[in-house]
């Protein structure tokens, strides 16, 4: 409906003719009326959208119109217009359902306003009209979607690769589905809607969903973390979860978990692990030769000088010849080791240690070849940091290969006017990991070379190395968890940082994916 049939009535004839030329200047179809009577007659065979109508007229006033008009369609807008003074005819038409009301003489101004008024309230009755019609059946389909999506919703929850497990708030478990059942080995009739998050998870696991729920995170960003599952019958399994916590009006409402076992996927990552590392072991062996005639010349050159100073009964050749085979000596069992480090599989040796006594130990067995190379090495460790859950072999073989590096880094660097120093420092990071970092200033590394740092068969040193030293330093720290990183400048030195999980004593700051 467009709103633009309008009935003006009113007993003088010149204010009717009047408001009708205004009226149909702005674009509205007019008809007319003289009275009540005429003007209650002329809404019936003309349906108007909207009445001006006066209040004051002879026989039917406008008041006794606009009932007469309420009864015939009570939808159909009226404008009363009234003189000034007569505000009780107006509350009086107000209450019979007038839509609005303007004072005599009509100022143009004024019937517009009222007019768009009156065609607004139409239009939204109009939208209303629209909104509800056919509202059972479209009740009925919405009905039938939600009964439709629920339903698939059901099945993709029954039927996921996933373990699902989702909780109210208050925390009793509304959601657990087979694979979640396969994982947990409680059946479903057993745990939904009768236990809690305490009574599938343990306390730790527990305590870890609850603070999840503390937070406010973006539904958008849901990131899958890793954890070792420990069951209730004390079965640990590799997953990979997700948690999504769901608030309405601010209010906690529940969380869902998200869980992906992830065994075969590690036992496939080990085995292809095991394969890359001897495959390497075998390509780095093959290429050792040059390395292991080096030591063989060595050997032989200490055993010749050994021979030489007994024949000729020289101490000072003995003593020469015999350092000689201990260094090549040494060089050996660097090698045996570093390739047997490398191709077994380790589990970590968590124990009490003191991390900083670890230090002092490793800078004690290179100090005399550092100091025979001008090298100064010092530390810098943590006063507070004491006591904890760590590998130790891990710390000492790793600072000793990087210090060692450290060294040669030194040693290879052209500028001899540098005062050659070597820095090992000990602190606590965040996220309950201790690091420790090995700091040098000399030559430095190009981008090409640090790219290449922990492959195989890698090395700067030429027939002097054998590139395993890294490689070992970089599979003791993935066994332990941890990470190593590298800063470097050619010709200004080369930090390593290296970052290893650790436990406290008192069973406290247990990093997540050892639960």
């Amino acid at each position: 409906m467009s709103a633009n049939k309008i009935l003006i009535v009113d007993d003088e004839e010149i204010i009717v003719r009047l408001l009708s030329m205004s009226l149909r200047s702005d674009g509205y179809e007019t008809v007319t009326a003289f009275n009540g009577e005429q003007g209650l007659e002329v809404f019936k065979a003309q349906s108007p959208d909207i009445v001006v109508t006066d209040i004051k007229m002879p026989g039917m006033d406008g008041l006794e119109l606009l009932k007469k008009i309420k009864e015939i369609d009570i939808e159909t807008e009226v404008i009363i217009v009234t003189g000034h003074g007569d505000i009780d005819s107006t509350i009086t038409a107000l209450q019979y359902g007038a839509s609005d009301f303007i004072n005599k003489p009509v100022r143009d101004e004024a019937l517009a306003i009222a007019l768009e008024r009156a065609k607004v309230k139409i239009q939204i009755r109009e939208r209303l009209e629209e909104y509800t019609k056919n509202l059972e059946q479209k009740i009925a389909e919405a009905t039938m979607e939600i009964r439709r999506k629920s339903n698939f919703q059901r099945l993709l929850i029954h039927s996921s690769n996933d373990a699902i497990v989702a909780f109210d708030q208050d925390w009793k478990i509304v959601v657990y589905n087979p694979e979640a059942a396969r994982i947990f080995g409680e059946k479903p009739s057993v745990v939904r809607q009768k236990m809690t998050i305490e009574d599938l998870y343990t306390p730790k696991i527990a305590d870890i969903f609850k603070a999840e729920a503390k937070k406010m995170p973006d539904p958008a960003d849901m990131p899958w973390k890793e954890m070792v599952l420990q069951t209730k019958d004390n079965r640990q399994i590799p997953v990979q979860y997700a948690v999504n916590v769901l608030h309405e009006d601010g209010e906690f409402m529940g969380i869902v978990n998200f869980f992906q076992d992830l065994t075969e996927i590690k036992r496939l990552e080990k085995e292809l692990v095991q394969s890359e590392r001897l495959a390497a072991v075998g390509q780095t062996v093959s290429g050792l030769a040059h390395y292991v005639k080096n030591i063989l010349i060595g050997l032989k050159g200490g055993s010749y000088v050994v021979d030489v100073g007994m024949k000729k009964n020289n101490t000072e050749k003995l003593k020469i010849g015999w350092e000689t085979i201990k260094k090549n000596i040494a060089r050996v069992a660097n090698l045996t080791q570093d390739l047997l480090t490398y191709s077994k599989e380790r589990e970590p040796e968590r124990k009490l240690c003191f991390p900083n006594e670890i230090v002092a130990d490793v800078i004690d067995l290179v100090s005399d070849v550092a100091l025979a190379n001008d090298i100064i090495i010092s530390k810098q460790t943590d006063p507070g940091l004491g006591e904890m859950i760590v590998d130790p072999q891990t710390i000492h073989r790793t600072l000793l290969n990087l210090v060692n590096n450290a060294m040669d880094a030194c040693l290879e660097d052209e500028d001899t006017s540098k005062r050659f120093e070597i820095l090992i420092k000990t602190r606590i990071g965040s996220g309950n990991m201790l690091c420790l970092e090995v700091e040098d200033n000399g030559c430095g590394m190009d981008e090409q070379t640090q790219l290449q740092l922990f492959n195989p068969m890698f090395s700067t040193k030429g027939g002097k190395g054998t590139g395993l030293g890294l490689l070992v330093t970089g599979k003791l720290v993935e066994e332990h968890k941890g990470s190593i990183d590298t800063k470097t400048r050619l010709g200004q030195g080369t930090t390593f940082i290296v970052r290893l999980p650790y436990e406290l004593s008192g069973g406290v700051d247990i990093k997540e994916d050892e639960l």
